[in-house]
């Protein structure tokens, strides 16, 4: 195979890039609301999605399915809210797309498929019954998430429920994922171990 067929790599996003993509709409959202109220928020919300998927498109060349399905349903349920002056829409979105997350990983896992894997675009090297237990915790976590804004848009003031979706579901998830590290580590192929499987 020559170096002009052989498959190219996809070209990722450096980190940082990648962070402010995924938090520059969420903090758009915030600061626009706190000014001018939660229907130009949302505007601003689908305006900034839709520009962190043209920059990601424009660097990698692919789209990753979460921020796909997330932007979708910020789209949907955005104009929604703007269109029909309903706030119920935009804040409905956060638990079906939780759900859709929960349903998505669970129910993929049931048919012997792992989705998870593809989500983290391949970041972390464990095995399938490590992957099968991440899926798991990670499907329950977003049920757990789709119930609690559940909960929580129903008591919450508007401006509360946004620094709850700003400024707490973001810690509780990588709080989450930070207590995954040790099955992660329990479950971590090395390259040592892929070298001795190459010989086999």
């Amino acid at each position: 195979m020559t170096q002009e067929t052989a498959v190219q790599p996809k070209k990722k996003l450096n980190p940082w890039v990648k962070l402010v993509l995924e938090l520059g709409p969420l903090l758009l959202f915030f600061v626009v609301n706190s000014r001018y109220g939660i229907f130009t928020a949302t505007a601003a919300l689908m305006a900034g999605v839709v520009l962190t998927l043209g920059v990601s498109w424009a660097v990698t060349k692919h789209l990753p399915a979460m921020p796909v399905v997330t932007a979708a349903l910020v789209l949907v349920f955005g104009s929604l809210t703007y269109f029909l002056h309903d706030e119920t829409f935009i804040k409905l979105k956060v638990t079906i797309l939780y759900s859709l997350f929960g349903a998505g990983l669970i129910g993929a896992l049931l048919y012997g498929k792992l989705l998870l894997p593809i989500v983290f675009d391949m970041a972390i090297h464990i095995d399938d019954a490590g992957w099968r237990k991440l899926t798991w915790r990670w499907g329950l976590f977003f049920f757990s998430l789709a119930g609690l804004n559940e909960v929580l848009r129903r008591v919450l003031t508007t401006d509360d429920w946004v620094n709850f979706k700003v400024f707490g579901i973001l810690p509780l998830t990588l709080m989450f994922a930070i207590a995954q590290a040790p099955l992660i580590m329990r479950h971590e192929i090395r390259p040592e171990d892929e070298d001795t499987e190459a010989h086999f």
